[in-house]
Parts: C-alpha cells; structure tokens; sequence
C-alpha cells in the first residue's frame, strides 16, 4: 500500500475549481472544457483551452495546472515555464505556483534551476516543510530517488524537528524496497503523532515477509518509546504472532491514558482479522485492559465481549475473572449482570467448580427468566450425576415434576440400582424430554431394563455410574460382574454385550477383554437369551 500523503497540489486544486471555488464563472467553463477535452484524449485542443484561458488570467492555477498534465504528453513543456514565471509576478505569494516551478524544471531536467528555485521559496518561507516537500517530490517525479532522499534529509536538519518530512522519507524508502527506513521513520512519527498509528500500520502491513524480522527490530529495540513498540505489536499481529505481539504491547498500555485506550481498542479490533486461538485470547486481554481504562457501559460491554474472546480461545479461566467482574460490578446493568452471571454458571460447571456454580446461579434471583434458570440447573444435575453425587442431584430436582426433571430422576433411579423406578420414571418422561440424544439414551436404557426385568440390581446401578462418570475402564470389569449375577434368559448377555462394546472402543490393551466377552456371549448364551442391548455409545 502506498502511502496516504498529502494529495498533489495540481489535483487538488483541479477539484477546488470545478466547484467553482475562487474562479470566475466563465474562467470555470472553460476549465471544465478543457477536463473533458482531457478524457477524451484531444490533449492539444485542451492546451488551447487552458492557454486562451491564461490569456485573460495569467495566474490561473487550473489552468496551469492543466497545461502541467497535458503539455508533456504534446512535448511542449518547455512552453509552461514562462506562464509559470508570469503567474508568480501577478501572484507573489502563492507556495503552490512555486511548486508547480519546481515540477517544471525537474520535468525539463534543468537540475540546478529545480535548486535554484527552491532555495528561493526555502529562503521565503524558512520553517515551512512545503518547499523540501515539493523539491523532493519533483526529484522522485523524474525517479531521481537519491537526489530525493538527500533533499529531504537536509530538509530535516534545516527544520530542527526529528519528525519533520517524515511521511515523505517513510514513502520515499518503501518506493526504494527499504522497508525497514520506511518502520524507522513511521516508528519515528507515531511518538508525536499517534493518530498516525492506524495510518503507519496500513502502510508497512504488506512489506515483504523477509523484511519483517529487521522492521520489528527497528521498532522494538531497547531505546524505542511506547508508541513505537506498539506499532511493532500491531504488525506482529497482523503477521501472524499474536502471543508475541502482546508480550511487546502489553507494557506499553500499562497506564491508563487516551492513547492507551485507543491503542487497546485498535489492537482489539485488529485480532478480530487474524485466524486461530491466540488471536481470539489477545483480542479477550486487550479488551479486558480496555475495561479497565473506561468507565460505565463501556467497560461492561467491553469485558463481557473480552470473556466470550477468552472462552472462545479455551482460556476458561480468564473468561471467568472476566465474568465475575461483570456480575459484581454495580453500574452493570440487570440483564447484563445476568447474562454474564448465567455465562459464568456455565464455565464453572465446565471448570467443575459445582458449588460456586450453584451459589452463582442462586445469587442471580430472578434476573434470569425461569427456562434459562431450569436450563442451568439441569445441567448442574447432569454435573452432579457424572461425579457419582447422587444425592445433590436429587435435592436439586426435589420439587420439579418437568418431564425433564421425571428424565433426570430416572437416572439417578438407576445408578442407586432402581431399575423398576428408573424405568417408570423414563417411560413418565416420554420421548420429548431434553434432546434427542437424552430421549435415545433412555429408550435404549429401558430396552435393556425390560431384558433384565429385575426391580433391583444395584451392582448394574453401580456399573452404569462408573459409565457415566467416565471411568469407561472400570465399567467394563463392574458390567461383566454385574452381568454373571443375572440369570440366563435374564439380560445377561445385553449387559455383556455393552461391556464388550465398551472395551472395543477403548483399544489397546482392552481388545483382548472385548474378544473375551463376545466370545463369552456366543458360547454361553442359551437360545433365549437375546435382548436388545444398547450400543455402548448411547450410554457413554
């Protein structure tokens, strides 16, 4: 990308014109004639339109202009010098006629008249930076890059500012393929002006890969100041490296200040265009320090969208800090502290963390509508049931008569071995409690149930617990028990079937015990004994 400098004066002031902006009404349609004549290639008709209109105002600077785009085209530059002259007679003061001279002489290749001129504007206008700008412009103009860069350089020492002409040496060098010249002196630029940050980061964004490396040293070294390191971050990031460019722009935002907080936000923003987890978890960090630096809503809505980024990225607990601040935080509003409240209860039974989630979800009141309430406390049970507390998932479920609550009674019917109760509770549930997944699970359990027929069997309750804890292992030893205390006929070769199902889908060294109970179950099985045992993955 190139870089967004100043426009050129005789565009510019083109467009000013043909608003009518400090022209004559007939001054303007003539101008306008001569651009239309321009597009349609007549340069030589355009040139008359915009002599004759010098003819009557010889400091026209449209037309100047004009004759400045059409004339070398025609190979009569040469004829716009002295209308240059003339004009700066009747116009003294005007900077912009001095820069078209200079354009002029560059394009005619008189090199000491381009000097010349200069130092006469330089010598009108001491502390301007225009006249370096426009000698040196006119000097890349002809691709005399060199000469270019000299002019600009001198130009800095004479003006006494470090930043001075620093859009020009930035552009001058990426032209050059000295893209790491063109980080020093945007790095250079952004310490006293930060507004340019976003505008530095456009520009050095698509330097060439094998140039990234000497860009960040250049801006990223020990001497280099806040804002500098910054930009060197938010290259890095752009690049691919989001660990690494917020272990550099960390410390740079550590205060809380106006460029702190802009840097954040564009930080923030800028994650949100680069793939992958990292990104997502600096996106959450700088939002999360952004919060920090501003006050009210902002900050809320700041740190709830810094959480969803950390959870995003799988960094729980950072989503969590993030969630609790929300939800403790007063000048949050209801539904906000809510939701953060609700998303939090959710994190903290992921996080295993069952009682802070229950004191959580308790301490929302009625801020959460009462299907968001069940939904969470659902889930808690489930949490309950796979650490084997069976008990706690009973009392959260003592005054509900859902058929989402019948469900999740039937399981823990079950795992405490009572298979008759289990079985009424799931068939009272029906097929629509829950998820489709759940109502599978417990048509398959019933089946299985219905082969066993027994009311009672707490060593299969306690084999199934093991499954639903997630000890798959155990399970397999505690079904094959559970299945030789059952009669023939009685579901004992489901209830080995399942076992042997499980133990195949752990591999390794369970296969063996998985050919061993499928052998079992083709040698053992009397005639009647078939059932329709489930498959182990509907139990798991």
């Amino acid at each position: 990308m190139r870089l967004l400098r100043p426009p050129r004066v005789r565009n510019a002031l083109f467009v000013l014109f043909l608003t009518g902006a400090g022209a004559a009404p007939l001054a303007a349609q003539a101008i306008g004639q001569g651009f239309e004549l321009e597009r349609q290639g007549r340069l030589s008709d355009a040139a008359t339109v915009y002599l004759t209109t010098l003819r009557g105002e010889p400091a026209n600077l449209a037309a100047l202009l004009g004759l400045e785009r059409v004339l070398p085209g025609l190979g009569r530059l040469a004829e716009l010098l002295p209308l240059v002259r003339r004009a700066e007679v009747v116009d003294t003061a005007s900077m912009l006629l001095r820069a078209v001279e200079l354009r002029v002489y560059a394009g005619l290749d008189q090199t000491d008249s381009v000097r010349a001129a200069a130092e006469r504007w330089i010598a009108r206008a001491p502390g301007d930076e225009s006249p370096w700008r426009e000698w040196a412009v006119a000097l890349e103009d002809q691709r005399q890059f060199d000469d270019a860069r000299a002019v600009l350089q001198r130009g800095r020492r004479a003006l006494g500012r470090a930043t001075a002409l620093a859009f020009e040496l930035a552009d001058l060098a990426q032209r050059t393929g000295d893209w790491e010249s063109a980080a020093t002196e945007w790095g250079t630029l952004v310490v006293s002006n930060p507004a340019q940050a976003a505008n530095a980061v456009a520009q050095l964004a698509d330097a060439p890969e094998d140039q990234h490396d000497k860009m960040i040293r250049a801006l990223t070294g020990p001497a280099a100041l806040a804002a500098t390191r910054r930009l060197g971050a938010e290259l890095l990031l752009g690049w691919g490296d989001p660990m690494r460019a917020w272990t550099l722009f960390a410390p740079t935002v550590a205060t809380p200040s106006q460029d702190a907080v802009l840097a954040l936000r564009r930080f923030a923003d800028r994650a949100t265009t680069v793939p992958g987890p990292e990104a997502k978890r600096v996106r959450g960090l700088a939002l999360n320090r952004f919060a920090d630096f501003v006050p009210g809503a902002l900050a809320v809505q700041a740190r709830a969208n810094a959480a969803r980024a950390l959870l995003d990225a799988g960094d729980r607990v950072g989503a969590r800090a993030a969630l609790e601040q929300v939800a403790a935080d007063p000048a949050a509003a209801a539904d906000a502290q809510a939701l953060a409240k609700a998303t939090l209860v959710e994190i903290l039974i992921g996080d295993g963390l069952l009682d802070s989630a229950a004191a959580t979800l308790a301490a929302t009141g009625d801020r959460l509508s009462g299907e968001d309430r069940q939904a969470l406390r659902y889930a808690l049970v489930r949490a309950r049931l796979a650490r084997g507390e069976l008990d706690r998932a009973e009392q959260l479920l003592a005054s509900d008569s859902s058929v989402d609550a019948l469900a999740l009674k039937g399981w823990v019917a079950l795992y405490r071995g009572d298979l008759k109760r289990a079985g009424d509770l799931f068939r009272e549930a029906g097929p629509y409690a829950g998820e489709r997944r759940g109502a599978t699970e417990r048509a398959a359990m019933l089946a299985l149930l219905q082969q066993i027929g027994a009311a009672q069997n707490r060593d299969l309750g306690a084999a199934l617990l093991l499954l639903a804890r997630g000890d798959s292992a155990a399970a397999v030893g505690a079904l094959r028990r559970a299945a030789g205390g059952l009669p023939a006929g009685s579901g004992r070769v489901d209830v080995l079937l399942v076992a042997g199902q499980i133990a195949m889908a752990l591999g390794g060294t369970h296969d063996t015990t998985a050919v061993e109970l499928f052998a079992e179950i083709v040698s053992g099985s009397p005639g009647g004994d078939r059932g329709a045992a489930p498959p182990a993955a509907e139990l798991a």
